[in-house]
């Protein structure tokens, strides 16, 4: 039996795996939550306290949007089997060009987190325009409204300084990104039409080909 933990994307819950199924004979589905972060909490501090969620050896790693990075710091931390990232990048140098020109203006403190009380500044800056036109459909996922959480994990995409992917990567990306635009992305596995949010709209994608690449 193979054990396969889930981390969602910034400020979603785990419920956007809801549609997701795996081989219940191969796999076990396991599924992380956010934390709040504490105060100019690193990175490495926030997954170390995420991995005490784990409690298998040698387990898969999938993580959508920033759940990506965040698997991506784990996988430091612990012997992991893969890593699985979606709608996400394996190192600095796939980050839009606005994100690293955030980094070095401080132009992303200007982002009004405080609002967050609007869902559709979360969706927004999380998630694109796309989300933002049908929050109705995407409401219930997203549910994590705090804005020191919400400060912190903007300031971390920005900021995040890896260098080059990690060993046994696996990634998958939307062909129509537009959080991290496609153009920018090294070495995965395109999904046509996929955008930011393709693991709830292209759900039957990864249902027929997420087995195969995880025991592949």
């Amino acid at each position: 039996m193979t054990h396969v933990y889930f981390m969602p994307g910034m400020a979603a819950n785990s419920s956007i795996f809801e549609y997701i199924k795996l081989p219940e004979q191969h796999f076990k589905m396991h599924y992380l939550e956010w934390i709040i972060p504490e105060k100019n909490e690193s990175l490495m501090s926030y997954a170390k306290r995420l991995i005490v969620g784990i409690k298998e050896d040698n387990p898969i790693l999938v993580g959508v949007s920033f759940g990506g990075i965040i698997v991506q710091e784990m996988a430091k931390l612990i012997k992991v089997k893969k890593i699985v990232v979606i709608s996400s990048v394996k190192s600095k140098f796939e980050l839009p060009r606005r994100m690293i020109l955030a980094k070095y203006t401080g132009l992303h403190r200007l982002i009004p987190t405080s609002l967050v009380y609007k869902l559709e500044v979360i969706a927004k800056y999380a998630y694109g325009d796309a989300v933002v036109k049908r929050l109705d459909l995407y409401e219930k996922y997203l549910s994590v409204r705090d804005k020191h959480y919400l400060d912190w994990a903007i300031d971390k995409i920005i900021k995040w300084d890896q260098q080059d992917a990690l060993p046994n990567t696996i990634h998958i990306h939307g062909e129509k990104d537009k959080v991290f635009p496609f153009v920018y992305i090294k070495w995965c596995i395109a999904v046509k039409g996929g955008s930011h949010v393709m693991i709830l709209n292209k759900y039957k994608w990864f249902n027929e080909n997420l087995p195969k690449l995880l025991v592949d």
